[in-house]
């Protein structure tokens, strides 16, 4: 018999689509390169980062985010600050990202299907223990908008960070880096490492040692592609990252999660399809 589909596994397939509408909508930077800041990248870890303060160096973020190479975040954080504040720059998030929604959904957005979703994945997101969640954690702390469309945004959001740090946690389970993380997501999509847009910039030589590493480690074969041991290792991975982001949804009952399902999939749809993946 196969076994069933995980809760959390189906409920990412759902609620990703939304949580990307801040990297994936124009909507989003714009509103955020409207407080003064140079490029996406400033207006990526000021939204991003801004849950956390003024006060948490680079090598903080560096750590929560995990998968950007070394120096990455340095050259954001805290200049960013000297441009805009925290407090603007989640405001403009939620704004932009917002706004991004509206567009998407159009009439839908109106909907009463939008806003019950909206109640329902919140009541999964704010349910979760903060432990170990430093970036879920620091999001909790952020009010709660009122507005339908930005309160579904905003659930959605704190479920990928709750994911995302899980995620962290399975990989470092595994000792897969934070670089290496993205060369095993390439490889297992059937991608070569250097065409992978998150490491596609990276120096060749800086790239090519991270994947002999790996090689060293039995987990790319002479081809370049995954061996057995790192295909398996991706799959306990994800498996974890499941496991770990299922708690929010254990707030849920049988019938407010179908009803929360049934919602989501219109919506997701259209981002999907907005936003191809």
């Amino acid at each position: 018999m196969p076994h069933p589909e995980p809760v959390a596994r189906r409920m990412y397939d759902l609620v990703e689509p939304i949580g990307l509408v801040p990297y994936l909508a124009d909507e989003s930077d714009e509103a955020l390169m409207a407080l003064g800041l140079r490029n996406m990248w400033d207006a990526y870890f000021a939204g991003r980062a801004a849950p956390f303060g003024r006060g948490m160096p680079a090598e903080a973020v560096h750590a929560v985010f995990y998968s950007f190479a070394p120096g990455e975040v340095a050259r954001h954080i805290p200049r960013v600050w000297d441009l805009t504040t925290p407090e603007a720059a989640l405001a403009a998030r939620e704004r932009g990202c917002v706004a991004g929604m509206w567009r998407v959904l159009g009439d839908r957005a109106d909907d009463p299907g939008v806003a019950r979703a909206g109640e329902l994945l919140l009541k999964a997101a704010i349910s979760a223990p903060v432990e170990g969640r430093a970036l879920y954690a620091a999001l909790r702390a952020v009010p709660v908008p009122q507005e339908p469309v930005a309160r579904l945004w905003h659930a959605a959001t704190l479920l990928r960070e709750h994911r995302g740090d899980g995620h962290t946690a399975a990989l470092l389970a595994e000792g897969v880096g934070g670089t290496e993380a993205h060369v095993l997501h390439a490889l297992s999509a059937g991608m070569p490492a250097q065409d992978f847009g998150r490491v596609s910039h990276l120096p060749a030589a800086q790239l090519t040692a991270v994947v002999d590493g790996m090689r060293a480690r039995g987990l790319v074969g002479p081809d370049g592609w995954l061996t057995d041991a790192g295909r398996a290792t991706k799959e306990r991975v994800e498996a974890l990252t499941d496991r770990l982001a299922e708690p929010p949804y254990n707030a849920l009952t049988p019938g407010e999660l179908d009803r929360l399902i049934v919602d989501l999939e219109p919506i997701s749809a259209d981002f999907r399809q907005a936003f191809p993946m």
